[in-house]
């Protein structure tokens, strides 16, 4: 078993009880806290209107992220590119780079990160939410940096500032088409195992054999990240009763009722239905929740299975030192702790 790097995707989760904008902050003093720990990377969510969820923008997220901290790398998980234009996302993303150099990351995703509604709302059209196009996007978002072709429309345009180049980027998924994407492109891939549909290891398979080298993405080599819903506690119980709170939110998500993130005594007092029983069900092999030695135990069973060089941790739990003492119980227990975490060469992220 290779010696597994650790990192963080961060939704901003909101707790029932509390104003949503403390969960921005909240994300900042997170970072603080895991980069302390010694993570490698914090990556940042696009998720729009859902009351438990207050990272909508992970663009300024990122910034204000990685101005409290000066090791970590940063970046999205992910922008939603069809919600963007190519331009937008090519210019941020290099002015990022030009603040932070060799510490922004750009994952990008297809998914509108949100309700179909919501969706029409971001892009403007039900044609624009239909629309299968993600390849022809990230070619322009490339072509704004690397040079678009003469006959191209947008031919001569060029995301600026020009002498910074664009952060490494990975393409993120929740089922095959990510990897088959990730791997024609030649960027990093990331896989949603907090919620995807998809066998991982199945989706790596096809990432690793499918991958073509792109001296266009930075010359990057395959590296696969897995995210996985975590919560770690000294109580096994405690650990228990907090994943079944996060199972709650996602069961109120699906059911179309959605709220603030539960705390585990409302989860305990919750009248489950039939239907939220069964959600419970099927996120239970989506999440890891236990004592840190169980925690560990299980994050190298899947991290085996997927054949992944990451695990990226996601812990919505609804008290926020509980939820900064889970990441540091994770991090003592893999012993990620005083590992070089200075920023890799494209190569290497």
């Amino acid at each position: 078993m290779r010696d597994l790097e650790l990192s963080v995707l961060d939704l901003s989760p909101v707790p029932s009880g509390s104003p949503t904008s403390a969960a921005l902050h909240e994300t900042v003093e997170l970072a603080r806290t895991v980069e302390r720990a010694g993570y490698r990377r914090m990556w940042l969510a696009e998720h729009h209107g859902i009351p438990s969820v207050a990272s909508s923008s992970p663009e300024i997220l990122i910034q204000a992220v990685a101005d409290a901290t000066s090791t970590l790398r940063v970046g999205s998980g992910g922008i939603m590119l069809p919600n963007h234009s190519p331009l937008k996302v090519a210019e941020t993303f290099r002015a990022l780079a030009g603040f932070h150099p060799g510490r922004i990351d750009l994952g990008l995703g297809r998914a509108p990160g949100t309700d179909p509604r919501t969706a029409i709302a971001l892009r403007r059209s039900r044609e624009a939410l239909t629309a299968d196009d993600f390849p022809e996007q990230f070619a322009e978002l490339r072509g704004y940096v690397d040079g678009l072709p003469a006959d191209h429309p947008f031919s001569g345009i060029v995301a600026m500032p020009d002498d910074v180049p664009l952060p490494p980027v990975w393409i993120l998924a929740s089922s095959y088409y990510g990897g088959q994407a990730a791997a024609a492109f030649g960027t990093g891939f990331a896989y949603a195992g907090h919620f995807g549909g998809a066998d991982p290891g199945e989706a790596t398979r096809i990432y690793r054999q499918q991958f073509r080298p792109s001296e266009a993405a930075g010359a990057q080599d395959p590296h696969v990240v897995l995210a996985a819903a975590v919560m770690c506690s000294e109580d096994p119980e405690r650990a228990r009763a907090m994943g079944r709170a996060h199972a709650l939110s996602m069961a109120r998500l699906r059911t179309g009722n959605p709220g603030p993130l539960p705390s585990p005594e409302e989860a305990v007092a919750h009248d489950w239905s039939p239907v939220e029983l069964q959600v419970e069900q099927g996120m239970a092999s989506k999440m890891t929740a236990g004592t840190p030695d169980e925690v560990r135990a299980d994050l190298e069973r899947r991290a085996e299975e997927a054949d992944a060089d990451e695990i990226m941790i996601v812990s919505p739990i609804h008290d926020v030192a509980e939820r900064r003492r889970s990441y540091e119980l994770i991090a003592e227990v893999f012993g990620v702790a005083g590992r070089d975490v200075a920023a890799p060469s494209l190569a290497q992220v």
